[in-house]
């Protein structure tokens, strides 16, 4: 009885051009490639993904094993798309920090930063808030889904071996950032009103009472109200981040 493995080397050069392709993307996934997360459990989600991925899709690759340099060129045709889908999510999420950015300026808090979890550097104390409030309730809805269903549909979009859409990516790219920043000054809009609104009082306020310290009278006037303002509104913003963030899922996600 002989056993054929003739087949092996092209399997596992298969296995791992869809590797590349996941483990890009789940390096910069939210919730998945975070900094404080270890290294093997990023790895262990990435190979767990491939080994799920890889019987849907292994016939898309043509893998010719004799010769090195189209395998190089297409695992880094891989890499690329992987970075493009795990960057377009991430990016997506700094709406969030804009909005806490913007909300932490109107309230004077904009000097208050402490390390943000998910990036492992110095944020605004409310942008890490609403961060972190987003990427919880991402899980929570179950709307990291969707991550792993553009994963596999981005086969459709982007076919191993074709010719990469450079324009198609940086238009997405453009896309990606213009909107990002569009919803971050959406989701701040009413504390920019309120910010106006005050701080148009406190100039009146100054005018009729020169001898009145309005600084120390307006700033915890401010934080109070806008804690107040953003106890009222939180559930609209985090509302409005999940529809916005379901709907670039969803743009990933062709319809058949």
């Amino acid at each position: 009885m002989r056993v054929d493995i003739s087949f092996l080397p092209a399997l596992a050069a298969t296995f791992m051009l869809v590797f590349a392709r996941i483990g890009a993307m789940v390096m910069l996934l939210p919730g998945f490639g975070e900094t404080n997360i270890p290294v093997r459990v990023k790895l262990s989600i990435a190979l767990l993904l491939t080994m799920i991925i890889l019987p849907l899709h292994r016939q898309a690759y043509q893998v010719d094993m004799s010769s090195l340099a189209p395998l190089l060129v297409l695992m880094l045709h891989e890499i690329v798309i992987g970075v493009v889908l795990g960057a377009t999510a991430r990016v997506t999420l700094s709406a969030l920090q804009v909005a806490g950015s913007v909300i932490a300026q109107q309230l004077g808090l904009g000097f208050v930063t402490a390390i943000d979890p998910t990036q492992g550097q110095q944020g605004l104390l409310i942008g890490n808030f609403l961060t972190i409030l987003g990427m919880t309730l991402l899980f929570a809805t179950d709307s990291h889904h969707l991550v792993i269903a553009a994963l596999n549909e981005s086969y459709r979009i982007f076919s191993p071996g074709q010719t990469f859409p450079t324009g198609d990516v940086a238009a997405l790219a453009t896309k990606a950032f213009a909107t990002a920043f569009k919803i971050g000054l959406q989701l701040s809009a009413p504390f920019l009103v309120f910010g106006l609104v005050f701080n148009l009082g406190l100039g009146v306020l100054a005018r009729l009472m020169p001898q009145m310290q309005v600084y120390f009278v307006g700033v915890p006037l401010s934080i109070l109200i806008g804690f107040l303002i953003l106890a009222l509104v939180i559930t609209a913003i985090m509302g409005t981040f999940l529809d916005y963030f379901v709907s670039v899922m969803h743009q990933l996600t062709p319809l058949r």
